[in-house]
């Protein structure tokens, strides 16, 4: 006699039903076991001709290690690690397998440690996180608890460090623009001020070169910024620098870097003009300014110029004076090709990576410490560099590095000499 029931099983309040995301992982744990089998056949298969004495294969299969949870963006996948066994050899000889995919002490992707700067600057602090990523990863997500975030923490101050030794005796950058970012952090009375330096280099690809924290934007905090990475083996003068007016960077970059050329950014020159006229005029002084730096040619800019100062020298002469005393900086791009001058008129590379962090700042106030937040930054451009554009016209770049001269972008070529009979 089959006993019924009414009983029915509730759905506890905490508990999500999500068959998608069950599929997914059952997915992902399926493929996961498939792309490690595949990678110890492969390292098998190279070892081939590796034999004992007897002529039987020196490495074999030795089963699986302990099954382990990995942290995903879907979730906890469980998966164990192929093991390899060397028969012939003991000690240092041994040759061990080491999977890319698993490496021994992975428990997190890579994709959830890059998300954890960005909840740093969205103001949480560390016990918040477990809470904050259990909708994405399910309750009590392992892996990610206070402590291991604290840890992590360290990990990122000792990849900070191995980046600020790192030898720069082959680099060569073409380009560099260089800014500075303020960041009032937890229990700071002032914000501090991290020098940012990135650099193009003869391929195109952008780079960060150079990052400190200093006193303001002074000729002192850049100094020592240029001083450390010649002393790390970067010996050729960048071809031209874009940076704003702060005169610590451009007397610090006369000492070190004399030949380098000059390019003010016109993104904060705007800025600086536009804070010197009434709300009401800046419509169309912004507009006056863009005739000026998007003129094809020098003279063009030029007789803009002249317009500026015509149309607003009566009312407003700070802020014509403000174009005026760095007009031959904020013109240095017409003598560099073209295809260049997009990059060259501002310093948008550090620009876009920093306005999130500077928009971040009030909010991560009561949530860093300045050396976590040194270390936030550091790891956000990091991560953002992996997506930066390469410049257009690269293939003018060996142009620039060989000195080719350029008028109004194009380049200038030898005059032909004519034999006279």
């Amino acid at each position: 006699m089959t006993e019924t029931t009414n009983l029915v099983r509730l759905r506890q309040p905490d508990t999500i039903d999500d068959p998608l995301t069950d599929i997914l992982q059952t997915g992902a744990r399926k493929l996961l076991a498939q792309a490690i089998e595949i990678e110890a056949e492969a390292f098998l298969a190279s070892m081939r001709d590796l034999k004992l004495p007897d002529g039987r294969e020196r490495l074999v299969r030795h089963g699986h290690g302990p099954e382990r949870t990995i942290q995903t963006g879907i979730g906890p996948v469980e998966v164990s690690r192929v093991k390899i066994r060397d028969r012939g050899a003991a000690g240092e000889d041994r040759i061990r397998f080491t999977s890319a995919i698993l490496p021994k002490w992975a428990r997190r992707t890579k994709s959830l440690d890059a998300l954890l700067p960005i909840l740093y600057l969205r103001g949480l602090s560390t016990g918040d996180f477990q809470e904050a990523l259990s909708a994405l990863l399910g309750k009590d997500a392992p892996n990610l608890s206070p402590s291991v975030i604290t840890r992590l923490t360290g990990e990122w101050q000792a990849e900070y460090e191995r980046w600020q030794t790192r030898d720069l005796s082959a680099r060569r950058y073409v380009y560099v623009w260089a800014d500075g970012v303020y960041l009032q952090a937890r229990m700071e009375d002032q914000a501090e001020c991290i020098l940012v330096l990135i650099g193009a280099t003869p391929e195109g690809r952008k780079e960060l070169v150079g990052f400190q924290a200093g006193v303001r934007e002074s000729a002192q905090s850049w100094r020592e910024v240029l001083v450390e990475i010649k002393r790390r083996g970067l010996s050729i003068a960048p071809r031209i620098a874009v940076g704003d007016g702060a005169l610590g960077f451009w007397k610090a970059l006369d000492e070190l870097f004399p030949g380098t050329h000059h390019q003010r950014c016109w993104l904060h020159k705007t800025a600086n003009v536009l804070n010197k006229v009434p709300k009401s005029v800046q419509p169309g002084m912004k507009a006056a300014l863009r005739e000026i730096y998007l003129a094809p040619t020098r003279a063009q800019a030029e007789v803009a110029v002249d317009l500026f100062a015509e149309a607003y020298q009566a009312r407003y002469p700070k802020a014509v004076e403000c174009v005026r005393k760095d007009q031959r900086a904020l013109l240095a791009f017409f003598d560099w090709p073209a295809e260049h001058w997009i990059h060259l008129r501002t310093t948008n590379p550090i620009e876009s990576v920093f306005a999130t962090v500077r928009h971040r700042t009030v909010r991560t106030k009561g949530a860093l410490s300045p050396t976590t937040a040194r270390l936030m930054v550091f790891k956000l451009i990091m991560a953002a560099s992996k997506s930066w554009r390469r410049l257009m016209g690269e293939n003018q770049l060996p142009k620039v590095i060989a000195g080719v001269r350029f008028k109004d972008g194009a380049e200038i070529l030898p005059t032909p000499t004519h034999n006279v009979a």
